[in-house]
């Protein structure tokens, strides 16, 4: 009686622990019904910010993200199909580049195997724009209102960025999503010459929560005046 006991504790103490894990940005969320699906694809930024640009949409949308790092342009071309699923979604807000401009060396002992002196690009700019075009072809297909978020800044002493890149790779997108007829929420400008500021540690390009907080707002406002454009299908 007590190993039977005993099972079934831990088999609520195993649902309990998965079901707190299941509290952040990565976890699936269920829909509340009537409102609209808004579908986040991105990197480890988009990460930070999807929580608070959920609660700043609560109410007005149903806020997923992909239940991962979308990555460089590459890894959106393996996986896209099982990210988009069979779901309807009015909105897909969607980003790469930062992983994609990123320089990497296998010797290299800094988080990510950084290393923009001896490194490796993963995409080349020419790469990165090719990919792009096919994501937003795929993307196209779905009927969907597309929602394309620029780079967001490479701050100094960056270890695997050269400065700079994030503005040759955003014209890059920009020429992409212009071809296509694809919105652009532009992030960048968002934090541009304010990474000293909002940004966790100098030559990082991730946000504390104050700058994941701004994009939150920023995305959320995108969403909002996208939803109300009468464009939605």
């Amino acid at each position: 009686m007590r190993t039977v006991l005993s099972l079934l504790f831990l088999t609520c103490l195993t649902a309990v622990c998965s079901a707190q894990k299941k509290k952040g940005p990565m976890a699936p969320i269920a829909d509340v019904p009537g409102l609209p699906r808004v579908l986040l694809i991105g990197d480890s930024i988009s990460t930070g910010y999807t929580l608070p640009a959920r609660e700043a949409l609560k109410g007005v949308a149903n806020v997923h993200r992909i239940a991962t790092n979308g990555g460089p342009t590459s890894r959106g071309l393996e996986h896209l199909e099982a990210w988009l699923g069979t779901s309807k979604w009015d909105i897909i807000h969607f980003n790469w580049g930062l992983h994609d401009l990123c320089y990497r060396h296998p010797d290299s002992k800094t988080q990510g195997n950084r290393d923009k002196v001896n490194g490796t690009v993963t995409h080349g700019v020419e790469e990165y724009s090719a990919n792009l075009e096919k994501l937003v072809l795929r993307l196209k297909k779905t009927g969907t209102r597309l929602i394309f978020a620029t780079t967001t800044p490479v701050p100094e002493g960056e270890a695997g960025r050269k400065v700079g890149d994030d503005l040759r790779y955003n014209k890059a997108a920009r020429a992409v999503m212009k071809k296509h007829g694809v919105s652009i929420n532009d992030l960048h400008a968002v934090m541009a010459g304010r990474m000293d500021q909002f940004g966790t540690r100098p030559g990082n390009v991730h946000f504390k929560g104050e700058g994941s907080a701004l994009l939150a707002q920023q995305v959320a406002r995108v969403v909002k005046d996208a939803l109300g454009s009468g464009l939605r299908e």
